[in-house]
């Protein structure tokens, strides 16, 4: 039988989309329903998948669609040979039933298969299963589309017969499902399918656009409809504009990806304009004026080659007058009151200074459990005060200037922590949440404090998000190190752990700001000394949550470690010794990675394995890592023990000097004496004190060599 193969549109027309989500949308819209028939056979696995979307409308062309699905060859199992035929081999009622309903009677069961299954033989019945046809197969791509399309939030409306209610994310006005240039018949959300849409509301050069067929929907839309379907067309398109309107005025649009996609969902046919404010505005924090234009408007500003903030921004319209004129000067005016909002927040906030808005934070509730952000404040100041005891004791020597050095920083790290969520009760903040701790900062500044308690001010959030800059000096390191562990600590405590995908309280976000922190700087911190130096200052509110928090963290630890591209078996080794300073994890990781490289690195890995199983098996207290030199008969084990004496030295100093890598190759020695050891010593011997000090020497073998990371993880 000979396939009729064309390229098939669907295109839903609706009122306009949330644009952001509208990217979601097209790609989930376009990949479900080419799936579905892809897999009833409708289209091939390697089918051309195009998909649209645009501010009202979902559409999607799938290449080489078949008319009908090809017949399926088809292998049913009905039942046991036992059941289905009696000891004479002829048919059961059961079998005869069965076959009914399948349409078949008694004159089949000669042509039937018997075919193991099992242990045991069945009866199989082979049938040819008739391909789907395209309008049966796409009414169920449609509707499982529509079903598993990523809603935001679905509404009700009235079809046309002011009876029947239907939801959907909006009113859907219009279906065209085309097979080349036929109509295929379906029907979702009340609308049968059709070969008309509609193009844009003020420019097409006609209302409605019939569309000859599937392959010149594009084409059509953007000629006649006056509408750039693709999205990703459209994005690109936009970019191009911002760029050349951009360079005429010797600028650079903000980069901000998440406003690129959401001005690509609002506009069907994108037309950059150039427009501007009044540069007596920017007197204001450029943070301020850019979100207010970016959220409120949805402008792009333009900044300079060093990328401050000028009076110029960019629109994005979706029309194309001749004279634009009247456009630019009605967005003009509307920035403007904004940007004035702007203005007088700044100017009303720096009436107060912040010290005297620390009163204020008493009356702000941070959590029914944990009190208010008054509260906060002063547990993260006591944990900073720890933090920066531990820096103190972990540097040495410690010198009178040391001494005098981390004086300052605890008398910075106390204000910056007692100031840092004062701007929560600022007008700007409060309109704008975003710039939180970057207000801050600038208040601070206004006020003449110390440069390093406004930076830290604005750093104690870093990083926010994967990617961002960590804090830049000392003060703010400590500050984002406490209040991070504050929050983790303070949640943990009172039972708040994040559960499969939710985490409303952005844990994993902290934990991974407080790994990085530690790792990047390379912090001489300890993390379980951390995470208990944050419980006291919580007093009773809280249950103690080290032990919960410390494996939380460390599986936190893992994931980051993968994602950056460790080998979870890399990952493994290193964490299997639960390392408590995370700075020396990227060393071992990079250790681990070198020593996997030697040639002696698969035998020692299988030897380590080997003795980390045959110290588990010993009955009673744990195997002293101890040598007698005089028990030591057998010329294996000699040389063993002599070799670890030679090496250990070395490997040892190596680590404490934090050479990992060259602690780890000068192991590669052992190899040889290890292999003769395995060879010839019988560790367990009958002779109690032969049998102890072989395993103590297993014992002590395994201890230097699982310094930088336990090497039996990385055996096959």
């Amino acid at each position: 039988m000979t396939v009729d193969t064309k390229n098939l549109l669907v295109e839903l027309f609706v009122e306009e989309l949330p644009p952001k989500a509208l990217r979601k949308l097209g790609e989930s819209f376009a990949g479900t329903l080419a799936a579905s028939l892809k897999a009833q056979g409708l289209a091939g696995a390697d089918a051309a998948v195009t998909a649209h979307a645009s501010p009202r409308r979902l559409a999607v062309q799938v290449a080489s669609v078949a008319s009908r699905a090809a017949d399926k060859a088809q292998q049913l199992k009905l039942m046991p040979v036992a059941v289905a035929l009696d000891a004479a081999g002829n048919a059961t009622p059961a079998l005869l039933k069965k076959l009914a309903s399948l349409g078949q009677d008694a004159s089949v069961v000669a042509s039937l298969k018997r075919l193991p299954d099992g242990k045991a033989e069945a009866l199989f019945l082979d049938s040819i299963v008739p391909g789907v046809a395209l309008a049966e197969g796409l009414q169920k791509a449609l509707d499982e589309a529509l079903a598993k399309l990523p809603i935001p939030k679905v509404m009700g409306y009235q079809l046309a017969d002011g009876w029947t209610t239907v939801n959907f994310v909006r009113p859907a006005h219009g279906l065209v499902a085309l097979h080349g240039a036929d109509i295929v018949p379906v029907a979702v959300l009340g609308l049968n399918a059709g070969r008309t849409t509609t193009g844009h509301r003020f420019e097409a050069a006609q209302a409605v656009v019939t569309l000859r067929d599937a392959d010149s929907y594009a084409a059509q839309l953007r000629d006649e409809g006056a509408v750039i379907a693709s999205f990703d067309e459209r994005r690109a398109e936009i970019v191009r504009q911002l760029t050349e309107a951009a360079a005429r005025e010797g600028l650079q649009p903000i980069d901000d990806e998440a406003l690129l996609d959401e001005v690509t969902a609002l506009v069907e046919r994108p037309n950059v304009l150039t427009c501007q404010f009044e540069p007596e505005f920017l007197a204001v924090p450029q943070e301020c004026l850019i979100l207010t234009m970016k959220a409120n408007q949805k402008y792009f500003p333009l900044l300079d080659s060093h990328g401050k903030l000028t009076h110029k921004f960019l629109l994005v319209s979706n029309i194309r007058p001749a004279d634009a004129s009247a456009v630019i000067g009605g967005n003009e005016r509307v920035v403007r009151p904004r940007l004035a909002d702007a203005k007088f927040f700044f100017d009303q906030d720096r009436k107060k200074t912040l010290a005297s808005r620390v009163p204020g934070l008493a009356k702000v509730v941070y959590h029914g459990k944990l009190g208010t952000q008054g509260d906060r404040a002063e547990r993260v100041r006591a944990i900073g005060h720890a933090i920066v005891n531990q820096l103190r004791m972990a540097t040495v020597p410690y010198t009178v200037e040391a001494q005098d050095e981390f004086a300052v920083l605890d008398s910075k790290v106390q204000q910056a922590a007692l100031l840092a969520k004062t701007d929560l009760l600022t007008d700007m903040v409060g309109e704008f949440p975003e710039l939180q701790g970057i207000m801050g900062a600038y208040y601070a500044r206004h006020e003449g404090l110390r440069d390093g308690v406004a930076i830290a001010i604005e750093d104690h959030y870093k990083p926010r998000y994967a990617g961002d800059a960590l804090p830049r000096n000392h003060t703010g390191t400590v500050l984002a190190l406490a209040d991070k562990l504050e929050t983790l600590v303070g949640l943990f405590g009172i039972g708040q752990l994040p559960t499969g995908d939710k985490d409303p309280f952005a844990l994993r976000r902290h934990a991974l700001g407080v790994i990085r922190i530690l790792t990047e700087k390379n912090l001489p911190l300890e993390l379980p000394a951390l995470i208990a130096a944050a419980v006291p200052p919580f007093g009773d509110q809280v249950s103690d949550p080290s032990a919960a928090l410390l494996a939380f963290m460390h599986d936190r630890l893992a994931v980051s470690l993968r994602d950056h591209g460790a080998s979870a078996q890399e990952v493994d080794a290193v964490l299997a010794l639960s390392p408590a300073r995370l700075g020396d994890v990227p060393r071992r990781l990079a250790a681990v990675r070198a020593f996997a490289a030697l040639p002696e690195a698969a035998a020692l890995a299988a030897a380590n394995k080997r003795i980390a199983n045959i110290l588990k098996k010993v009955e009673g207290p744990a195997v002293e890592a101890r040598v007698d030199a005089a028990l030591l008969k057998e010329a294996a084990e000699q040389q063993l023990a002599a070799a670890l004496e030679a090496v250990r030295p070395q490997a040892d100093r190596l680590f404490e000097q934090g050479e990992h890598t060259a602690s780890l190759q000068a192991l590669a020695a052992l190899r040889t004496p290890v292999d003769a050891f395995f060879d010839g010593v019988m560790v367990n011997a009958d002779d109690p004190a032969l049998r102890t000090n072989r395993l103590g020497l297993l014992a002590s073998l395994h201890a230097a060599m699982n310094r930088v990371a336990d090497l039996s993880r990385l055996a096959v």
